[in-house]
């Protein structure tokens, strides 16, 4: 059975679920991102236990979480210049750092590879939980494996009440997706997973940084890094992405959404705000992210409305895709992974068929 500890502002529910972490069990806890499913970074045996619980296939990497910068050159064999500029300015903050991993650290943590991927997360009970457990957390997303991933406690329970120990619960995340990944390993860095800090941003610190996301279809290898599988995020409905002008493609959004509900095919949607008008008065399973101008608000509100949408039992959901910088790098990340192949890229010159 899962217990749910609300984290009231005492020590005593840190306390517990540190000694939870400590004895070798699982509790999902907040990040500043997601709801992270936090083990025994040293334990293989408690790492073992996340793999299972989240049914994660052991090819993909987990995440380390610290209290402080300082623990890095234990679980790692170099810390490059450019790493150590990163971690101080975006640190406490949602970057992961990939860097070599100390022969200590288990293999389980990188899936064989010779990396460890690093954080340390600006969420305060993230934190504090991590110095009380004495021990640096390995965390994934506390959610089955490729469903969108949890911002709320709630969201935990629903993909994995019964298999985990406890669930520390610090009310909704605020920044609502995943830490950028950022591989420091080579002669210039890389992104291999855009999030929440983005590309601007970093190379206002370290000058050049190659964005180089991966999107990679077999989990049967050992993945670069967290979060680089081209299926995640992705709801129980066949999520269907958009691109293109504005007006096209609501358009064309309209035309596929008739001619499936023609065909007994059940549809919702996410939408911008503005873009409601466009499939006219009648209710349906819609969720508004928010402002095309607010990429923060809308990546607050997309695992959340995903799941929201997911949740009303429709066939297929539609969504359209925001191509642009900053934030919505990761935004549309997100989207593509979910829809596992299915973008629908229009032209000016395209027309609904």
């Amino acid at each position: 059975m899962t217990r749910l500890i609300v984290a009231d502002g005492s020590e005593r529910a840190i306390a517990e679920a540190a000694r939870i972490i400590r004895t070798g069990g699982l509790v999902a806890f907040p990040t500043e991102t997601v709801y992270g499913l936090g083990a025994d970074a040293t334990n293989p045996v408690a790492l073992a236990r996340i793999f299972s619980a989240k049914e994660r296939p052991t090819t993909d990497p987990l995440i380390v979480h610290l209290a402080t910068p300082d623990v890095l050159i234990e679980l790692t064999r170099e810390v490059p210049p450019v790493a150590r500029r990163l971690a101080g300015a975006f640190w406490p903050g949602p970057l992961t750092l990939v860097l070599p991993r100390a022969r200590s650290m288990p293999t389980l943590l990188a899936s064989g590879r010779n990396t460890i991927a690093l954080r340390v997360p600006a969420h305060p009970l993230a934190r504090s939980l991590i110095v009380a457990a004495g021990v640096p957390i390995a965390a994934p997303s506390a959610n089955r494996f490729s469903r969108p991933s949890p911002t709320t406690a709630g969201h935990v329970l629903d993909d994995l009440s019964g298999r985990i120990d406890a669930v520390l619960d610090g009310g909704p995340t605020s920044v609502g997706v995943e830490s950028t990944v950022i591989d420091c390993t080579g002669s210039v860095p890389r992104v291999l997973r855009p999030g929440a800090i983005t590309l601007e941003q970093l190379r206002r610190v370290v000058g050049t940084v190659e964005f180089a996301p991966r999107y990679v279809a077999d989990a049967t290898q050992a993945l670069p890094a967290p979060g680089t599988l081209s299926r995640h995020y992705a709801p129980r409905a066949e999520l269907w992405l958009y691109r293109g002008p504005r007006d096209l493609v609501l358009a064309r959004m309209r035309h596929d959404r008739a001619t499936w509900l023609a065909a007994g095919i059940t549809v919702g949607g996410l939408v911008l705000s503005g873009d409601e008008a466009a499939f006219g008065a009648e209710p349906w399973p819609c969720e508004v992210l928010g402002g095309q101008r607010d990429p923060s608000a809308v990546a607050n509100r997309l695992f959340a409305a995903l799941r929201a949408v997911d949740g009303r039992g429709v066939d297929r959901i539609i969504a359209r895709s925001v191509t642009g910088q900053g934030l919505w790098l990761a935004i549309e990340d997100r989207l593509v992974r979910a829809a596992d192949g299915r973008v629908v890229t229009l032209t000016a010159t395209a027309q609904p068929a």
